[in-house]
């Protein structure tokens, strides 16, 4: 399994933002816990339909340094289509 992250290109609050996205949300949510990142930051069903974070262009480089995988818009538009819940309903 793998974790991925695209470039940090989306402005928004003073920063520079992109998607941390795994092959399966437990891995997102351990990745997520070892950048220090608290879980009500997480975007998943039924809020938005691929569950992933939203982080910051620093967060990204200690993401990258941890293992991420980083991506190019189009592979990380790949990935959501890949890890997306069908209907927003989590798989089980």
């Amino acid at each position: 399994m793998a974790v991925y992250v695209d470039a940090a290109i989306w402005k928004w609050a003073g920063h520079r933002w992109c998607h941390l996205l795994a092959d399966d949300t437990d891995e997102l949510h351990r990745f997520a816990a070892e950048l220090g990142l608290k879980r009500s930051s997480y975007q998943g069903p039924p809020k938005t339909s691929a569950p992933h974070y939203d982080i910051t262009g620093f967060e990204r480089d200690r993401a990258v340094r941890l293992g991420a995988v980083e991506c190019s818009r189009e592979e990380i538009v790949a990935i959501f289509r890949r890890v997306r819940v069908p209907n927003g309903k989590v798989k089980r």
